[in-house]
């Protein structure tokens, strides 16, 4: 297979995808849908089911991020940056996938394969169905997929005899990849959570906008913000009024006790706070929040920030807002383009550098 037909099966997943990346997605006439239209909108309910943490409205939403790059365009424009073999090569990477949102390996297992390598999966146990039925998907559009896709149910060792191996997980997880898989080409991702920078010449629609990078996936992503920067006499009363439209997210149970408990520890030991009656503001300095929190910090210089943010760059995913260079724009944390790589660390040049062993 080489690299066009590559790109074509990716496009033609994403064809497939795309009836799925809203409730209101329309079934279109695809050749995957007699066979696979019913069974994966069986799942997607399944795992919103299973996964409480996976609601409907997030599932599609991972969905629609996936298929805004499974274009022809896009893919071409970003494999066009590297040296990418042409012909399917023989060296097998791992990848240890995290959980915490809805398909989130899914950039993994797209950049190992359109490189022309084998994908071995170790999906986590939060979200262990949805790219496994990807992969049936890729093969049925090309049969020679099956020999380059594998799950591992069992826990990575060096007996599986894998080339290079990508691993994301939490901070002592890392510490143990790091460790283990020491021989090994890799890249070990780790904790990591995004910041907003406001202002204070937001329009209304930008600071509603900035709720959706708060609030989708409840904040367990690590593109959600869960830290926010603010001018010295900013009117945060302000910027809790444009996200009244997210009240929402106190309908879902578990979030809602999570936001309780928050609230519970900051009466008990008498943390200032504001409370909107779906989420916490508290002035704290630290970039990562509890489900239903969301810390914020002042600033007086602009300059000041740029540099604590430069000094803090390897705990933070990335930085939301208008005055920060290369910033993204308020409601985009969650879209991000095929090169807006996890850690800054670019996996596309990881892989297309491997060789043979």
């Amino acid at each position: 297979m080489n690299k066009t037909e590559r790109i074509r099966a990716f496009v033609e997943l994403g064809n497939f995808l795309s009836q799925f990346s809203s409730k209101d997605a329309k079934r279109a006439e695809h050749k995957l849908n007699s066979a696979y239209y019913d069974k994966f909108e069986a799942l997607l309910n399944r795992v919103s089911n299973e996964n409480l943490w996976f609601t409907p409205l997030h599932v599609h939403a991972s969905i629609n991020g996936i298929c805004t790059f499974l274009k022809e365009k896009e893919l071409n424009e970003w494999l066009n940056r590297y040296s990418v073999s042409d012909k399917n090569t023989q060296i097998k990477v791992a990848v240890i996938m995290a959980g915490n949102i809805p398909m989130v390996g899914f950039h993994d297992m797209l950049s190992v394969l359109i490189s022309g390598h084998s994908f071995i999966g170790k999906l986590s146990s939060k979200d262990n169905q949805l790219l496994n039925f990807v992969s049936k998907l890729l093969v049925e559009i090309n049969s020679e997929f099956e020999e380059l896709i594998s799950f591992q149910s069992e826990r990575l060792s060096g007996e599986n005899k894998f080339d290079a191996i990508i691993a994301t997980g939490s901070n002592n997880s890392a510490r143990y990849f790091e460790a283990y898989f020491k021989k090994y080409d890799h890249i070990i991702r780790r904790n990591r959570n995004s910041v907003a920078v406001i202002s204070g010449n937001e329009t209304e629609e930008e600071l509603e906008a900035l709720g959706r990078d708060v609030f989708l996936y409840f904040g367990l992503g690590c593109r959600n913000v869960s830290k926010i920067y603010i001018p010295v006499g900013y009117n945060l009363v302000h910027l809790l009024d444009c996200w009244k439209n997210y009240s929402f997210v106190n309908d879902h149970n578990k979030y809602a006790n999570n936001y309780d408990y928050q609230r519970s520890m900051f009466l008990m030991n008498r943390i200032e706070h504001l409370d909107t009656g779906f989420v916490l503001l508290n002035e704290n300095t630290a970039i990562t929040s509890p489900i239903g929190v969301v810390n914020y910090e002042y600033y007086s210089e602009i300059n000041d920030l740029k540099i604590n943010l430069n000094t803090n760059s390897e705990l933070i995913q990335c930085i939301v807002g208008n005055e920060i260079p290369d910033a993204i724009p308020f409601g985009k944390a969650q879209e991000p383009e095929l090169f807006d790589y996890a850690d800054n660390v670019d996996t596309m040049e990881f892989l297309s550098q491997l060789k043979s062993k």
